[in-house]
This record gives C-alpha cells, sequence and structure tokens, in this order.
C-alpha cells in the first residue's frame, strides 16, 4: 500500500460538479492498494500517517500531529489512487501490473478509511472507482510519500 500525504490548509474532492468530500487544514491522504496487500497494510500506514509530526508547534517546527492538531483543528482526506502503481520503467505508457483490481482494493481503502477514522475524528474521502478531481492547497509544501512495505 502506498500513500501521498500532503499537508494542507484545504482541500476538496468533486464528483459531478458535487463536492463529496472536504477538510480544512490536515492531511490530503492519495491512496494506492497493491494487488497483493492486505489489512496488515493498512493497520500500519493509518497510525503512522495521523502519527507524523508534520505540522508547526508554538516555535515554528515540525513537531505535531494530526492526532495532536484536534478534530477542531484538523481533518484527513482519503482519496483512491491506482496510479500511484504506475510502473514506466520499460517504457513511457504506465504498466498497472501491481495495482489491485477493484475487488481487492475497494475493501482494503474502506478499511483504511474505517482505521483512520478509529484515529481521529473527521475523515473525509473521494468516491471510489469515480473520476474525481481533486483541490487542495498545499501548505509548506509539506509532502511526504510512505509505503507499507518500507520501500521509501
Amino acid at each position: 500500500m502506498r500513500a501521498v500525504v500532503q499537508r494542507v490548509t484545504r482541500a476538496r474532492v468533486t464528483v459531478d460538479d458535487e463536492i463529496v468530500g472536504e477538510i480544512k487544514q490536515g492531511l490530503v491522504v492519495l491512496l494506492g492498494v497493491a494487488h497483493d496487500d492486505t489489512k496488515a497494510d493498512a493497520d500500519y500506514l493509518a497510525p503512522k500517517i495521523v502519527s507524523l509530526r508534520i505540522f508547526d508547534d508554538s516555535e515554528g517546527k515540525m513537531n505535531v500531529s494530526l492526532k495532536d492538531i484536534g478534530e477542531i483543528n484538523g481533518g484527513l482526506l482519503v482519496v483512491s489512487q491506482f496510479t500511484l502503481y504506475g510502473d514506466v520503467r520499460r517504457g513511457l505508457r504506465p504498466s498497472w501490473s501491481e495495482a489491485a483490481p477493484p475487488a481487492i482494493a475497494e475493501p482494503l481503502y474502506e478499511y483504511f478509511v474505517e482505521s483512520s477514522r478509529r484515529l481521529v475524528t473527521r475523515v473525509a474521502t473521494g468516491s471510489f472507482r469515480k473520476m474525481m478531481q481533486v483541490e487542495l492547497v498545499n501548505d509548506g509544501p509539506v509532502t511526504i510519500m510512505l509505503d507499507s512495505r518500507k520501500l521509501f
């Protein structure tokens, strides 16, 4: 399972001109599921993401997590993104062979979302398998990449 995590001042996801998920300050998580991922991958990533110390403390140092800034001040927006497993090492057209098919990816995506909701109160989502427009204001910018297999 892979995640691109961006610290944001605000973000939203729109499907067919309707806002389906929105947060103010917090984190946007673009989440990709591999064909051989399990719940253990989500169990590793969800607590790690909400505990990342990437928000500023009172001295301006990145030392505060999403869990620390509280439910009033922080939200999580999780968006499924199978393209995180696009492989272009052998040409210009991405191969999606490592990405999970929807029958595997969707339940694991939902499990990740539910696991995140047990850790922080405000969790919004995109719409799985839909064409989405994701708007965000990256704060910093701060962007962190994580992989449940610890590849990076």
